[in-house]
């Protein structure tokens, strides 16, 4: 199972005030060309007006779990900004596969500058002697990267934005384009009925060890492009949530759809 696949899709599983200050939780299940595969939990913190904590937590299920038994945590906290920009300073995400578990760590100050970079697989420390800066300065990490896409359309009224994230290896552009405010219905799979905002998220490469041949997400990416429809996600406020979460995710590949639904949502 693809780390760049589960990743995105439990990121793109939050704008603050302190009417705002309050814990949720979401639930999600992801199926591949009908059938159950994944499912994940998004715990979001904002009990404090200037500070923010989110922690995704993923697993493979059913028979995809017998093929690639893998679980993934992504955990990010940081600082709320006045312009209502989460500013991280420490990501952490721990990927269990097979038994074998690799945790990488990324610390931030608080006026944004990458500090360090950490990889440990098995226990053993696995950190690169050296970093290029070029690949890390004015990056931040996949969630709060999503976190300030949730903010923006408060203020645009439209899924817009663009982010710079370093990955431990590449660096790469995440970027939301809007397409159109539509209503969705609930369903047996999804309970979010109500007023989203579509859009697609592209990934593009800006450095570091890519591959000559697109892999991972970026394959699954481009290969929604050559069918004529890039990995979608829709925006909404669910019952009870005073905030937008993504709350349906489509992407198309060579093998199938997979769809991301939104199946819980509460205030903790």
């Amino acid at each position: 199972m693809s780390k760049w696949f589960v990743s995105i899709l439990s990121s793109l599983l939050i704008l603050t005030n302190t009417a705002w200050a309050n814990q949720y939780k979401m639930t999600y299940d992801v199926y591949a060309s009908g059938f159950h595969v994944v499912e994940a939990t998004m715990e979001m913190d904002f009990k404090k007006d200037d500070h923010y904590n989110t922690n995704i937590f993923t697993t493979t299920r059913g028979f995809l779990k017998k093929l690639a038994p893998w679980t993934g945590t992504f955990y990010a906290e940081g600082l709320i900004q006045d312009n209502n920009h989460f500013q991280p300073t420490l990501h952490r995400a721990v990927a269990t596969w097979r038994g074998e578990e690799e945790v990488t760590e990324y610390k931030y100050t608080q006026d944004g500058s990458f500090v360090s970079y950490k990889q440990v697989e098995e226990g053993v420390d696995k950190t690169p002697k050296e970093i290029d800066s070029k690949l890390t300065d004015n990056t931040t990490d996949i969630v709060s990267s999503i976190l300030n896409t949730m903010a923006r359309i408060e203020s645009l009224e439209a899924c817009e934005s663009e982010s710079e994230i370093f990955d431990g290896k590449r660096r790469y552009k995440l970027k939301f384009s809007p397409i159109e405010k539509v209503n969705l219905s609930s369903s047996r799979y999804n309970i979010f009925e109500g007023e989203a905002f579509k859009c697609t998220a592209e990934v593009e490469p800006k450095g570091g060890k890519w591959h000559k041949k697109p892999r991972g997400w970026l394959s699954i990416q481009e290969q929604g492009r050559e069918k004529g429809k890039l990995p979608t996600i829709w925006m909404g406020k669910p019952k009870g949530v005073d905030r937008y979460v993504p709350v349906k995710v489509l992407v198309k590949t060579e093998y199938g759809t997979l769809f991301l639904h939104l199946t819980g949502a509460e205030k903790i």
